[in-house]
């Protein structure tokens, strides 16, 4: 799941970088206000993708996708972006569950495998 998410969260940053610049272009904005909240939700994208397997750390995702989401209330286009991650987020998530617990799986049956020649007493030759 980290990596999916992780990847996930790359594209945002990105994604967040290129609004700011979208929205620079808004008068009723300064250049450091856009700045100072983009680089904020910069960081916290990238800091995001160290503790997204911690407790907590996907409902954070979410919460950054609901940010992005409403962030095209200053720049419209962010309406379709956010969801358009937002759909991504969810399929990491969902999918990077599913790859863990299937990765879990192979990883006991082959340690049942491994130990059953052993537990027989015999060389498995």
């Amino acid at each position: 799941m980290r990596t999916l998410c992780a990847s996930t969260l790359i594209g945002e940053f990105f994604v967040i970088g290129f609004a700011g610049l979208v929205a620079m272009k808004d008068p009723d904005l300064s250049t450091s206000t856009v700045w100072t909240v983009c680089g904020i939700v910069m960081a916290l994208s990238v800091l995001l993708c160290g503790v997204i397997t911690r407790p907590g750390g996907v409902q954070l995702g979410w919460v950054l996708q609901v940010a992005l989401i409403a962030s095209g209330f200053v720049v419209p286009s962010m309406f379709f972006l956010g969801a358009i991650f937002a759909a991504l987020w969810w399929a990491s998530v969902h999918y990077g569950r599913k790859i863990d617990e299937a990765k879990a799986r192979f990883a006991a049956q082959a340690e049942a495998q491994a130990s059953a020649p052993a537990e027989a007493g015999g060389n498995p030759a």
